[in-house]
This record gives C-alpha cells, structure tokens and sequence, in this order.
C-alpha cells in the first residue's frame, strides 16, 4: 500500500502524451476495476464513519479526513455488487473532480498502471455493469473496467444545469443561425450536462464520445468542401479513450481547413490541468467543469470574439 501512495503522490503528468494512468482495485476477487489516477488523492483505510439520517443507499456515511467531512460512496451498491463484507478490511479512494472531495469504498487495491489511450475503448454493450463503466481496456490478459465515478456521483448529488435566468435571455440566433457546437466527453453524464446548458443558449448540439470521433466528424466536414455545415466550437473534455482534449487540439490547429476554430477543453479534474500544455497545443480557453453559469459565460465570450474577430 505504501508503494501505491507514493505513486499517486509522485504521479508525472501525461498531457499531450496520449497516455492514461490508472489506479486498479477490486470490489471481491473477480473483477479489477479502475479509476483514473488524477481524480485520486489519497488511499487510506476504511475511517470510522458516522450515519447520516435519509441518506442516498450508496452512501455508507460521512468520514473526518484531514479535517474535512466527506462522504464515503459504497462503489458495489450501484454496480449490483456484494461488497465488501462486515468485519472484513477495506479501504477507501478520496477523489477530487467536480470541484468537489469524496471517498469511495473498494476491498483492496492493486497497483498503478500506465497505458497508451488508443487501447482503452468504449464498453461493451449489455455488461453487468456498462452504466457505470466510461471504458475498458485489456492488461496482461486481464479485462479493466473503468469506472465513471462522474456518474455514480451524479446519482448521489444530482445534476444542476439550470441557468440563471439572465444568462439564459441572451439571444444566440435564430434556427438557421443558432451556433452549432460540437461537445467530445466520454462521460455520459458530463455530455449530458454540457448538451443542457448549451441548448438553453438556443445552441445546436452534436455530441461525440472521443476526441477520436469528434476529429472524425471534423474532417468529414472539412472533406465535403462546404457541402455541410461546419460547427462554430468544439467543448472538448481533456481525458479521453482512443484521443485526449490535448492531441484533438493539436490536430485541429494543424489542419488548416480547421485551423482557427475555438476550442475550449474542460475537465472534472480539479487542480490537475497542464497551463503550459493548454497554451501549447492553442486551446482558445479552458475551465473546470462544471459550473453551469460559469460554463455559459465563458461559451458566451468565446463565440462573441470569435465573430467579432471575423468580420
């Protein structure tokens, strides 16, 4: 355990590398599942915890760590899992994402592992657990599950994307001139909340699940020479399968066809975004997700430069 918490406190970032760092662990002794490393951090030993009166089922109670109270999630509860059994030790991952701190409860911990985002893919259709699952990935002849922490915690806390009504009244266009955005997040949720906040906007809306996709759809555009409208953004999460937020930028301003479109890269990842590489690759802007009238505003400005450069 102690070589697992150095790692995660000594971990190198990746941006622009393509690669992925993941921290793997076990909720019984069948299947290995994975969390990616920048959403951890510490790994510590199931707390005491204290009940909490009407709350969520996958809420095990609120701990004090470092001072601080946070709730312990039970990862098996939304899974269909048995858990972990009374008595037996455990051990609990605090994450930060989402601006916000939580612990979730796993039986043991395996290792870290470091692997090239081409080999994670989407999750296979009709799994046990594919609700939960953001992707998989194959490691010494051993299926990874990786887990969408970003929507078990949307089942706990919910999911705010209501604008203030003074955000919302700001006209975008009409039907034919209604910008048309392009949102690439492997995240069901984090789609789904960006989609929310951009249609109140009056903002057209295509969705991809990688920068690979979303580059797809891009050069596909670009190709028809006009035939087909093209879109007026692109809101990128950073960490992705197949393509990450970073290399998806570099792409675009490398293609000329595509040079100067905006893009915004987002990621739930509090505090662990790359400044230097965000300028590097000529990200039009970035800013945590996700805060809806935050989130608008920065659209807002964005598309208003764009343009007024434009003319």
């Amino acid at each position: 355990m102690t070589d697992i918490l150095t790692a995660v406190d000594k971990r190198t970032r990746l941006a622009g590398q393509n690669r992925l760092e993941l921290l793997l662990f076990r909720l019984d002794r069948q299947q290995i599942f994975a969390i990616n490393v920048f959403k951890v951090r510490e790994i510590i030993p199931l707390p005491k915890l204290k009940g909490v009166p009407q709350a969520h089922p996958y809420v095990l109670g609120i701990a004090n760590i470092r001072g601080r109270p946070t709730s312990i999630i039970e990862v098996a509860r939304p899974l269909g899992r048995r858990g972990v059994a009374a008595g037996e030790e455990s051990f609990v991952i605090v994450t930060e994402f989402n601006r916000s701190v939580q612990g979730f409860r796993v039986a043991s911990v395996e290792r870290i592992i470091n692997i090239s985002w081409e080999s994670v893919l989407p999750p296979p259709k009709g799994s046990r657990s594919g609700h939960y699952m953001t992707a998989v990935t194959q490691y010494e002849d051993q299926l990874i599950e990786i887990l969408d922490v970003e929507r078990i915690l949307a089942d706990v806390q919910g999911v705010n994307t209501d604008l203030s009504d003074d955000i919302r009244e700001k006209e975008t266009g009409n039907d034919d001139t209604a910008p048309s955005v392009l949102v690439a997040d492997d995240s069901s949720v984090a789609r789904l909340q960006v989609r929310r906040t951009l249609e109140q906007l009056g903002m057209q809306v295509t969705l991809a699940n990688d920068g690979r996709e979303a580059l797809d759809k891009l050069e596909a555009i670009a190709a028809s020479g006009g035939t087909e409208r093209g879109f007026d953004m692109i809101v990128s999460d950073i960490e992705m399968p197949r393509m990450d937020g970073y290399t998806l930028c570099s792409r675009i301003r490398a293609d000329k066809r595509m040079a100067d479109m905006p893009v915004i890269l987002h990621t739930s990842l509090s505090g662990s975004f790359n400044q230097a590489m965000v300028d590097r690759v000529g990200a039009t802007a970035f800013l945590p997700k996700f805060q809806p009238n935050e989130f608008a505003e920065t659209i807002l400005k964005v598309l208003h430069e764009h343009t007024t450069q434009g003319r």
